[in-house]
């Protein structure tokens, strides 16, 4: 099918909204990009584009954006919560995408370099979907109703996409059972670009600099029974953050009291999609596959379906079809990597005895085989969507 021409609205202006913007129109479609918010907000703090995003990222044509807003990694350090001590180096290669260190406006900046010939429109926020049809439609608030070829819910996780794909859905998320505060402190450039885990029982913190040494990233997960609230828009207590972490040694608490402004959230649990396309209108990103922030992957895979959805409807019949091999190409790959971001926070939070042995067992295998975590981790890493 030729995307040439396709009238498509994309709603939402975050990763797979313009990820999917600047693929499809590439192909020559029309798109419409719609955001609800007055401009692309600094939401976030620091995120971590690993290979298997790069190349998409450098697919699109942003690769040199990417290297000039980003910091690539080069290693990422294990350490013990209490002393600091290091339980394992895993040294990141030097060559190749590479794994990237990016502030998340800086990432959408990259990814709005793409856009020539995209049209976008601010405050639409869109309050209802009808994907049946030749011609879906969405509703903005107020009243207007717009039409196109093709309808893309990249509204993230209270998307209004999805349940109109799928009414009868059973979507309700559940409290994992922790929050996570993130925030922003001064940096300094000589401090290594790396990501360093603190491992304490309970809780783990990770921290790694952006903008070349100008600011660093710190995001710190506790379990706890009492419920937070879900988003990232929520403010959090400096000194509640430094109660929960006044275990931690090494660098910590000088980072942590220099916090002034961080946010909290509570991570929910959300099940993946049953059905990610209905008529002309399918979902992408957080929209379709909410995931953990643990494998560092949701970007990535909003960056992954991004690519393969618009390849998909370039190489199908007509539009049903390629939105079919889209959600055939991308759901069992998408539940495996949920299902090791489920995991991952497990593992940075054990409690005594099995945390000094497993500490044991993770620095052996580092000398046994090197990077081994790392290799553990390769059909993430190394999955290439953009290889012919």
């Amino acid at each position: 099918m030729s995307v040439k021409s396709l009238e498509v609205v994309i709603v939402g202006g975050g990763v797979a909204g313009l990820a999917a913007a600047s693929a499809l129109s590439q192909r020559g479609a029309q798109v419409l990009l719609l955001e609800q918010a007055a401009g692309f907000l600094e939401h976030g703090a620091g995120l971590q584009i690993s290979p298997n995003g790069a190349r998409v990222i450098t697919a699109l044509g942003q690769g040199a954006e990417l290297a000039r807003l980003g910091d690539r990694s080069a290693a990422v350090v294990l350490r013990k919560g209490a002393s600091g001590g290091e339980v394992l180096r895993l040294d990141l290669p030097e060559d190749g995408p590479g794994f990237h260190l990016i502030h998340r406006a800086d990432l959408i900046e990259v990814l709005r370099s793409g856009l020539g010939g995209v049209e976008t429109r601010m405050v639409a926020r869109v309050v209802a979907c009808d994907p049946d049809g030749p011609r879906p439609s969405v509703t903005l608030e107020g009243g207007e109703v717009l039409r196109a070829d093709l309808i893309l819910g990249a509204d993230g996780l209270h998307s209004q996409i999805r349940p109109a794909l799928d009414p009868a859905a059973p979507d309700a998320p559940f409290f994992t059972g922790q929050v996570a505060w993130r925030a922003l402190i001064p940096c300094t450039p000589d401090a290594p670009r790396a990501a360093e885990v603190f491992m304490g029982p309970g809780r783990h913190l990770v921290s790694y600099p952006l903008r070349a040494g100008q600011l660093r990233n710190i995001v710190a997960v506790e379990e706890r029974r009492a419920w937070a609230a879900e988003g990232w828009s929520h403010p959090g207590n400096p000194d509640a953050l430094r109660a929960a972490f006044a275990g931690f040694g090494g660098p910590v608490p000088d980072w942590l009291a220099q916090v002034e402004t961080l946010w909290l959230w509570g991570l929910f649990r959300h099940p993946v999609a049953r059905h990610w396309h209905r008529g002309h209108a399918a979902i992408l990103g957080d929209a379709a596959h909410p995931t953990l922030p643990f494998m560092a992957q949701g970007a990535n895979m909003a960056l992954e379906d991004a690519f393969v959805l618009a390849r998909s409807l370039e190489a199908a019949p007509d539009v049903a079809a390629g939105l079919a091999a889209y959600q055939a190409a991308r759901r069992n790959r998408v539940l495996r990597v949920v299902e090791a971001a489920n995991r991952s926070a497990r593992n940075y939070h054990l409690r005594a005895p099995l945390a000094p042995l497993a500490h044991l067992a993770l620095r052996a295998s580092g000398r046994i085989v090197p990077n081994a975590p790392l290799r553990q981790f390769g059909w993430i890493y190394d999955h290439d969507v953009t290889a012919a």
